[in-house]
């Protein structure tokens, strides 16, 4: 079935695209979630992961997250969450054992369940709902680490992996068009756009939408086609970039910059690319993203220069570059200096910020922050468990591997540090650098 996906590309691409038009005329969304999470469960089920069934749906349901929250398709709000968790499970008890399963995931999971024997929640508030919202990920990231820890992946099937994570942030593309007001009758500022990004959250659709021109990029770098014409294939490139710029969230791209040319870099290393090939790729890419970045300034007047330049919209620089975020790290360092073993308990640290005389009533962006401020020592250890565990597994790589491996490591790090792990992707990019890439024949 996926072979069947990845040799008719475009199809299936064009097949996303229409989606996300026809979800904002007809109330399917959640028909295409159910169909979404019941097809994936049938399948896995039926073929016992032979064919690695469970990673491909794992791939489609974190990239499909963010539209289907966007387009009102939760059946719950953390859906794409307790879906991956769900298929992944079903990977792990219905498939054949493939790799060796990894203790030190394990303890990380037992780590973080234990911060929640000190969550206190003010009357009125829900402790299931305060754990969900700040447990959902780093559990998902936990059960599919399990799954992907030391787990031999082809570079076929990492493409095809990568494809299929790539299909629904197509309709988020064409959700977004079609959306969005006239761009030129828009009066741009230099926060977040909440137009531009559909009505969501611009944090998280720029997160995604990172993620997939960093997918096309590396499909450029490593010639693998989605449509017939290369152009088609710029284009879709040149639009990803220009819309992930429209959120006005400067994260997901910087994230997706950072990943590519860490990619690119090692990719270069391994196929041994002369000085003067690098520098024309490099020279391409500049003059790519210049006509993108340009068109967009003229666009949104000007607005896009300031806000990566942390300018306000009369040009002025704004005294604090991480928007309130840096405020709230201050907060949660505090937290763990009162309570520095165990720490103040899930979701405790909204509710702490909330009661204070302070105006930082944010949950946290930051997810390194949250693990220090709610679970103390024990959230730390949990980190280094996660650092080790994903750096080791880059370090006895290959540099062909360590192009994908890196990249995957770095869209989890820097994501849980601009948007923390609001939705599931950086669990999935996370789990990625631990797995083992091995040769069709030979690498291509």
């Amino acid at each position: 079935m996926i072979s069947t996906v990845f040799k008719n590309k475009f199809l299936f691409i064009c097949i996303h695209i229409l989606l996300g038009v026809l979800v904002i005329y007809i109330p399917i969304s959640k028909l295409y979630t159910l169909i979404t999470i019941i097809g994936g469960i049938f399948l896995i089920y039926r073929n016992k992961n032979k064919n690695e069934e469970a990673l491909y749906f794992a791939g489609y349901i974190v990239g499909t997250e963010v539209f289907i929250r966007m387009s009102g398709g939760l059946l719950v709000y953390e859906t794409g969450k307790y879906g991956l968790i769900i298929f992944t499970l079903l990977g792990l008890i219905m498939g054949p054992i493939k790799h060796k399963s990894s203790v030190s995931i394990l303890f990380y999971v037992f780590l973080l369940l234990l911060g929640i024997i000190f969550t206190e929640v003010p009357p009125g508030e829900s402790i299931r709902n305060a754990v969900a919202f700040n447990l959902s990920g780093p559990i998902a990231l936990g059960v599919f680490a399990l799954y992907c820890y030391k787990r031999t992946i082809k570079v076929s099937q990492l493409k095809e992996l990568l494809f299929i994570s790539l299909l629904p942030i197509f309709s988020i593309i064409s959700y977004l068009y079609f959306r969005t007001p006239n761009l030129e009758e828009m009066v741009f500022g230099t926060a977040s756009n909440f137009k531009t990004s559909g009505g969501f959250g611009p944090n998280q659709v720029a997160t995604i939408l990172g993620f997939g021109a960093f997918i096309l990029a590396v499909f450029f770098l490593i010639k693998v086609k989605l449509a017939r014409f290369i152009i088609i294939d710029a284009f879709f490139l040149i639009y990803f970039t220009y819309r992930c710029l429209l959120t006005f969230s400067r994260g997901g791209l910087f994230t997706a910059a950072i990943a590519f040319i860490l990619f690119a870099f090692y990719m270069f290393l391994y196929k041994k690319i002369t000085l003067a090939k690098i520098t024309k790729y490099i020279f391409v890419t500049f003059l790519l993203f210049l006509g993108i970045w340009l068109y967009t300034s003229n666009i949104t007047g000007g607005m896009i220069a300031n806000r990566y330049a942390n300018k306000n919209a009369a040009g002025v620089e704004k005294d604090d570059i991480s928007a309130g975020r840096g405020d709230i790290i201050n907060t949660q360092l505090e937290s763990f200096l009162e309570s520095p073993f165990f720490g103040i308990g899930v979701g405790n640290g909204r509710f702490k910020r909330m009661e204070s005389n302070q105006k930082i009533t944010a949950a946290s962006h930051n997810e390194l922050g949250r693990l220090i401020e709610e679970h103390g020592l024990m959230g730390i250890i949990a980190l280094i468990i996660l650092l080790i565990l994903s750096l080791e597994n880059i370090y006895i790589s290959n540099n062909y591997q360590r192009a994908f491996l890196t990249a995957f490591f770095i869209f989890w790090f820097l994501t849980i540090n601009h948007t923390a792990m609001r939705i599931a992707f950086p669990a999935f990019a996370y789990s990625l650098s631990l797995i083992r890439i091995t040769e069709n024949d030979k690498y291509e």
